[in-house]
């Protein structure tokens, strides 16, 4: 077990082959999980789960109902992406039991995130803490998934890069909505550092560009959940993600989504474009709007949009977007670079 960042995590185990065994050392236990996470871990385990649950659906009543009728146990894993591990948090949560989470893929940070993302009345909240114990990253098992779904992973860690300067505008104008902290944005500007000296194992999903995404993570948790906030990691750039969200309504791949929002978003900020976009380039990141199906009219409409769309959002932090003009001509510009 290695504990060498703190979090939420209560230990990991990071490397090749650690999801072996498993079973055999935390007690009766069931799993969350889905068909292919399932097939590709279930022999590995050492021991057979009192029962095995596919996660056909997060909403709140599907969720308490399964948990309901669970047998008794000691732990409850969640194998798989988002939902699976979502799935066995909220379980953890509500029986008050020890959760391991084993994540197949690394394009949503579902696995370090304290809260479980469910639905309610069809609407995504975030309920609960989890504490994962341990949290197993078995490379081998990552790598099972598509190469690009993992790089898709960087996406939540590259938004450290609009989002900190976000936040630094924001306290020069007095508007930061928390106290002010140097040290942490100059954390999170190392992380991004990091992804950027590991670039090409990123991209060929090798152990050091796995490893560097997950405690890339692990660190901006080390960060925020002290703080009580995420504002070195969200900023305008998520702001825009919500827009088209919500315009196109269909979700997207998270992390290539986020991507093209730093992209363009750091245009509004001038904020080391060159640098940035050859990180987004060289990562391998999905980030043009062809890959995600995204029209440039609609992307234009969510950017023309974009300034009425944050005023009306009270619970948004002070960004770029409020005290910038964003012109059809500058649109255009932007939309230039980007291939549709």
């Amino acid at each position: 077990m290695n504990n060498t960042i703190e979090s939420n995590i209560v230990s990991t185990r990071i490397g090749r082959g650690t999801i072996e065994g498993i079973g055999k050392e935390i007690g009766k236990f069931v799993v969350f999980t889905m068909d292919i996470p399932w097939e590709i871990t279930r022999s590995k385990l050492g021991k057979l789960p009192e029962k095995v649950v596919f996660v056909e659906s997060v909403d709140e009543e599907w969720l308490d109902n399964k948990i309901d009728n669970m047998p008794e146990c000691d732990t409850v894993i969640g194998i798989g992406g988002g939902q699976a591990v979502d799935a066995a948090k909220y379980m953890s949560w509500k029986r008050g039991i020890r959760l391991v989470s084993i994540p197949t893929i690394l394009s949503v940070d579902a696995f370090v995130t304290t809260a479980a993302g469910i639905r309610r009345n069809h609407m995504v909240v975030y309920v609960g803490k989890s504490f994962p114990d341990p949290l197993i990253i078995d490379f081998d098992i990552i790598r099972t998934a598509p190469k690009q779904l993992n790089i898709a992973g960087i996406g939540d860690l590259l938004s450290c890069h609009t989002a900190t300067f976000d936040w630094e505008r924001a306290h020069k104008m007095g508007k930061s909505e928390y106290p002010f902290s140097a040290e942490n944005i100059a954390v999170a500007r190392g992380i991004i550092g990091r992804i950027e000296s590991l670039l090409p194992a990123i991209r060929e999903n090798e152990d050091d560009g796995l490893r560097a995404i997950v405690e890339g993570y692990m660190e901006l948790n080390k960060i925020c959940l002290p703080a009580g906030h995420w504002r070195i990691e969200e900023g305008s750039e998520h702001y825009l993600f919500y827009e088209l969200e919500e315009r196109l309504k269909r979700p997207f791949i998270h992390g290539n989504i986020i991507g093209l929002s730093i992209y363009i978003l750091s245009r509004l900020q001038n904020n080391e474009v060159e640098r940035i976009t050859d990180i987004l380039d060289r990562s391998g990141l999905d980030y043009h709007p062809v890959t995600m199906g995204v029209p440039r009219l609609d992307l234009k409409a969510s950017l023309l949009n974009l300034k009425a769309f944050v005023a009306n959002k009270n619970e948004f932090w002070y960004t770029i977007i409020n005290d910038t003009e964003i012109t059809e001509s500058w649109v255009e510009e932007v939309l230039g670079g980007l291939r549709f």
